[in-house]
């Protein structure tokens, strides 16, 4: 496989195909469409962890103080109601069973990750606040992407408040943890860092990026999916060569015949995946 030959076989794909590949603090191998706007979906959510960590760091938030677990939220639609989530789209019961209790933000941060709870975003999201994360983004030098609202945030989304990623940022994104777990980054200390990728480690959903890797490979990462999007980031670390950074971003018609699931996604992800392993070592 040549890169133009994978250029070849996307152009055929219906939507937005978007990709960024390369090594660590370094320019990339092959990207497409990296600079093309995406919907983000559960991407976002790396930024939301990241913005945890740093006001950790700073001292004015404790990851292991317990916080109430709501669900009511304050909407980014300056004047609109609260809003809540609703339990069956989101992906994990744990949370929704300790409403009226309280978690710790550590522990809410790695369901929001590890299970892509929608509940604990919200709920990190509210303690960390909104200009936070875009510091995050601001700090990785994101040219497009942007966490405007929490999630089912349904009158901001009216106003045209959204959530949006690029290739190209979500690559800069998990390359500064990345990098920065080995040495002073632009987002934490080395060791906030590196706990950061042990939960994008810890991640459950493996059905696009992961699965294009043999069975037990290291792969800190993230998905992202709804209707007509999947999208997978994250920084892959084989045994046998230095680790690479692969993010892959997917927009489709989403009356197109796609299903909930995005299995077709999944399974280009998948391959694309594949295809950068085994060419890993000329990355």
């Amino acid at each position: 496989m040549t890169w133009e030959d994978l250029d070849a076989h996307l152009d055929r794909v219906p939507g937005t195909v978007s990709a960024y590949v390369g090594r660590l603090d370094a320019s990339p191998t092959w990207t497409r469409h990296p600079d093309a706007a995406h919907y983000a979906a559960s991407t976002m959510k790396v930024a939301v962890l990241a913005a945890l960590h740093r006001a950790a760091e700073a001292g004015t938030l404790d990851l292991d103080a317990p916080v109430p677990v709501v669900n009511e939220f304050d909407s980014a639609r300056s004047g609109a109601p609260r809003f809540s989530c609703a339990q069956p789209y989101d992906n994990d019961d744990a949370v929704w069973d300790r409403v009226g209790g309280t978690a710790p933000l550590r522990w809410l941060a790695e369901r929001m990750i590890v299970r892509s709870s929608n509940l604990a975003t919200n709920l990190v999201i509210g303690h960390v606040g909104l200009p936070a994360v875009a510091e995050v983004w601001a700090r990785t030098g994101a040219r497009a992407s942007v966490t405007g609202r929490g999630i089912e945030d349904f009158a901001a989304r009216a106003a045209g408040i959204t959530n949006a990623v690029t290739a190209a940022d979500l690559a800069a994104l998990l390359g500064a943890l990345a990098t920065g777990a080995n040495a002073p980054g632009r987002l934490a200390s080395p060791a906030a860092c590196s706990a950061m990728l042990d939960v994008l480690l810890a991640q459950e959903h493996r059905e696009d990026l992961a699965a294009g890797l043999p069975e037990g490979t290291r792969i800190a990462h993230k998905s992202g999916w709804v209707r007509g999007v999947r999208h997978g980031a994250g920084v892959v670390l084989p045994a046998d060569a230095p680790p690479y950074l692969i993010t892959v971003c997917t927009t489709t018609d989403p009356t197109d015949g796609d299903d909930e699931t995005g299995a077709d996604a999944c399974l280009l992800i998948a391959h694309i995946s594949a295809q950068v392993w085994a060419a890993r070592h000329q990355l």
